[in-house]
């Protein structure tokens, strides 16, 4: 479920962006809304609320969360600044490779592997495994990266919809097919588990 709240402030964007061009009178000043900038505001605003949030109720972030975060006011208030999407365009792809270089260090930094210090609680496997595992995500987030920036550059119209969408949905299939790797990995570990000893 917490990785899902992180795609609230990304649903916002998308809605935001969606919306017909319009004009709205508040507190005595113009507000435009729709497009891409006031969707990038929408973006920024909406990740310091719910990050804010669970800084408040938790007392800490989660590092991908500081990530994602620090992303969206680097390159959101650079798309505002200069008036570019071109910036904006680039925050998936480095958030995205920032956390597979972060599994790829794993490997020679620490005595575990990421995921197996974000799952190790909850689920028993050999070594070996775990290093695949990791691998795995490394290149997970590696192909997301590519996959957005190609998008983004490439057919700018279904860029924000691949943002949300394409997003959510590879990180859905990747979560299913680990579940079915683990799945597979902890039946096959069970029966030696149970095995009568001699």
């Amino acid at each position: 479920m917490k990785q899902f709240i992180d795609f609230i402030p990304l649903i916002l964007f998308f809605i935001t962006y969606k919306m017909e061009p319009r004009t709205l009178e508040l507190a005595g000043h113009s507000l435009s809304v729709g497009g891409v900038f006031s969707a990038t505001a929408v973006l920024i605003g909406a990740s310091l609320v719910v990050y804010g949030l669970i800084f408040a109720t938790q007392r800490k972030l989660e590092k991908g969360q500081w990530i994602t975060l620090l992303a969206c006011l680097l390159f959101g208030s650079m798309t505002l600044a200069f008036h570019s999407e071109t910036f904006l365009k680039w925050k998936a792809p480095a958030v995205n490779w920032l956390f597979a270089l972060g599994f790829a260090a794993s490997q020679f930094i620490g005595d575990k592997p990421l995921i197996q210090r974000i799952m190790g609680h909850a689920v028993s496997l050999p070594q070996p495994l775990w290093t695949r595992l990791n691998l795995a995500w490394v290149a997970f987030f590696v192909f997301c990266g590519l996959a957005n920036l190609y998008v983004a550059f490439t057919f700018h119209e279904y860029w924000v919809d691949f943002k949300v969408f394409g997003s959510l949905g590879l990180t859905l299939l990747f979560m299913l097919g680990q579940g079915v790797f683990l799945a597979r990995h902890m039946q096959d570990a069970a029966p030696e588990k149970n095995a009568p000893k001699d």
